[in-house]
């Protein structure tokens, strides 16, 4: 665990990066599976994006690392040509959010896990526009998904649900946190 950049540090950072992406992957498809989904991203990204993110602070304690994630998310959406202001704009927050905790708490146990949670949020771009963006998601998920999955996401997306979403997510990520400290130690 070195507070600076090496290559053992640089070669890990590629190999997180790359799970880290796959799992926010995963999470968006299951978006796509059902409405229900993609109204409770936050949930399923605390559930699987949480650990990777951990690892990737407990192992690479440089700065740095949660930009290296976004940067990759970033990558993605470019490659997918899909790389817009909704999607990129909360990723790049994300990671300076993240950095910010970890330099202010010095790379210890504490940011780690703190900034693992605020890692969590990748996706947000993408399941945020439910409740910010409305009409552009129904339009989409008309032209995109099948029959009747635009209307159940709207039905299934009312204004509270956001913050309940958003509150179950962050908990289920700090369990999660401690969860994959102590299976992966």
């Amino acid at each position: 665990m070195d507070n600076k950049w090496n290559k053992k540090n640089a070669l890990l950072m590629v190999i997180y990066v790359v799970i880290y992406v796959v799992m926010t992957v995963i999470v968006c498809v299951l978006g796509s599976v059902h409405p229900f989904f993609f109204v409770c991203y936050q949930i399923t990204a605390g559930l699987i994006v949480t650990g990777v993110a951990a690892k990737t602070f407990d192992k690479v304690r440089a700065p740095g690392a949660a930009c290296c994630l976004s940067l990759g998310m970033i990558l993605t959406f470019l490659a997918m040509q899909d790389a817009n202001m909704w999607h990129c704009l909360p990723v790049v927050i994300i990671a300076v959010l993240a950095e910010i905790v970890r330099l202010m708490f010095k790379y210890n146990s504490v940011s780690n896990m703190i900034a693992a949670v605020i890692m969590s949020f990748s996706s947000f771009g993408y399941y945020g526009q439910i409740w910010f963006n409305r009409d552009y998601t129904y339009e989409c998920a008309v032209e995109e998904m099948p029959v009747g999955y635009a209307e159940s996401l709207m039905n299934l997306s009312p204004a509270w649900a956001f913050p309940v979403v958003i509150i179950i997510g962050t908990v289920l990520a700090f369990v999660n946190y401690n969860i994959t400290k102590k299976l992966f130690k």
